[in-house]
């Protein structure tokens, strides 16, 4: 498990960009109002969930590696809390926030099943030690 790994090559992170790259688009058309408030929250949280595993990716251990994906779980659901205050507030119309939400959860589902794997290796190597 140890070494980098090219992060663009990861289907998680992939999808994770492209998620990031809907909430620029959907959240464009919030009122201006909300540039420096919940635009900014939103698009920070979507573009911290593929950093995180990008910046895990380039980390020589595992361990790293895990704790990375962990915190992009973590912005993957504050991404997930900030949508839900965007429809409520009716910035997001019901169509786009449940493309959005169920994007949010194939990617935190990708993000648990590639932690579950890395354990797995990680467990696997220990043995053969």
């Amino acid at each position: 498990m140890n070494g980098m790994r090219n992060f663009r090559e990861l289907e998680v992170w992939q999808r994770a960009h492209r998620l990031t790259l809907d909430v620029y688009r959907d959240s464009a058309e919030f009122p201006k109002a909300e540039m420096f408030g919940l635009t900014s929250q939103m698009r920070r949280a979507a573009a911290s969930v593929g950093a995180n595993i990008a910046e895990g990716a380039g980390k020589f251990s595992g361990a790293e590696l895990l704790r990375y994906l962990q915190i992009a779980s973590g912005s993957a659901s504050e991404l997930e809390n900030h949508l839900i205050l965007a429809r409520d507030l009716g910035f997001l119309e019901d169509e786009r926030f449940g493309r959005l939400e169920r994007d949010i959860q194939d990617v935190k589902m990708m993000i648990t099943r590639f932690v579950q794997h890395l354990r797995r290796e990680s467990g696997k190597q220990k043995a053969e030690v």
